[in-house]
């Protein structure tokens, strides 16, 4: 009877400030809405020298399996994991694999590190990527896997790997941040050092794409990293209203602020006229489909505003909160991407 929900139902109703809109100048919203997001994810975290250590874990027939730790801040270390096919082909594709809440970035590689570890829902994304001679970087991501917080944690009681990523994300509110901005970068230093490790790498074709929280961190780095040229977010792109603003969604998810000035459709503006491919579960309870239809919507008409309709694509799976390889590839395949 006394609960504020309704005024925030009310809240969400209102058009964001920044929504698109057709009839104004493409460009000059697509300035305002990344000056904008860059402000609400906070203060960007200072590179320092990212001191790579490269090292080889296996090799077979086609391709090699190194193991990358750098660091991002001077007090940060992201440890990721590279395959690179084995190819006399010229410049080779890469693709950045993101994983969700999960135990960590092994399920990117189809490795099982705990009990619970599977792959079912086609999660193994990195080892779909070496299928077709694409190069894949898996970056840890903060709050998960082998970068959860040791805070407060009793060192003998087992928890099979689950992610940490409320004290992470309280945390960095606190301090003028966002998790999903610390994440971001994230992305874009591995990229950086990826690049420069391994100049077979074609910096023209890059591949960003993960599943849940994934998506999410996909969806946002693609907005903020230009290099990302094609970007297939999985269940993850939805109105905020009817996912994150509707139910119990993970604090890595939020961004303060950031409903009253856009929705994330209209964050697309910051993708075009680069390819984007959302992915989605017809009965995923999370970020449901009806949401995430409107949210295309909005993608749509800003594709159609950049003169490339055809750059963007929704694909939906026939189940629930998974990715969705067949689907997603071959929708990739026929968008002419290039690769």
């Amino acid at each position: 009877m006394y609960s504020p929900d309704e005024q925030h139902r009310l809240l969400f109703a209102k058009k964001p400030l920044l929504a698109f809109d057709a009839s104004k100048p493409f460009e000059l919203q697509q300035k305002q809405l990344r000056a904008k997001l860059r402000e609400l994810l906070g203060d960007e975290p200072e590179k320092t020298d990212p001191m790579p250590e490269l090292t080889l874990l296996k090799e077979t027939e086609t391709y090699k399996d190194y193991r990358l730790v750098f660091w991002a801040e001077s007090e940060v270390q992201v440890p990721c994991r590279i395959l690179l096919p084995k190819t006399e082909n010229g410049k080779i594709p890469l693709t950045i694999c993101m994983q969700g809440h999960s135990t960590g970035m092994h399920i990117s590689l189809g490795e099982v590190k705990y009990p619970g570890d599977n792959n079912d829902g086609d999660r193994n994304i990195a080892m779909q990527a070496i299928s077709r001679g694409y190069a894949a970087l898996c970056v840890e991501q903060r709050g998960m896997g082998e970068r959860r917080s040791i805070v407060g944690v009793d060192p003998t009681r087992e928890d099979n790997g689950k992610p940490r990523c409320r004290f992470t994300a309280m945390n960095a509110l606190l301090l003028g941040r966002t998790l999903i901005g610390e994440r971001c970068f994230d992305i874009s230093r591995a990229l950086d050092v990826a690049l420069s490790l391994f100049p077979q790498l074609d910096e023209n074709r890059i591949i960003c794409t993960g599943n849940s929280g994934g998506g999410t961190a996909t969806y946002y780095a693609s907005c903020l990293d230009e290099r990302i040229s094609v970007s297939m977010p999985s269940c993850a792109v939805c109105t905020y209203k009817d996912s994150i603003g509707a139910m119990y969604h993970c604090e890595c998810n939020y961004i303060p602020g950031a409903a009253k000035y856009f929705d994330m459709g209209d964050l697309a503006l910051l993708i075009a006229p680069r390819k984007l491919i959302v992915i989605n579960g017809l009965h995923d309870e999370i970020f449901p489909d009806f949401g995430v239809r409107k949210t295309f919507e909005t993608i749509q008409s800003i594709y159609n505003a950049a003169g490339v309709p055809q750059n963007c694509a929704l694909v939906t799976g026939p189940e629930g909160h998974r990715y969705y390889k067949k689907l997603a590839w071959d929708r990739f395949d026929s968008m002419q991407t290039g690769f």
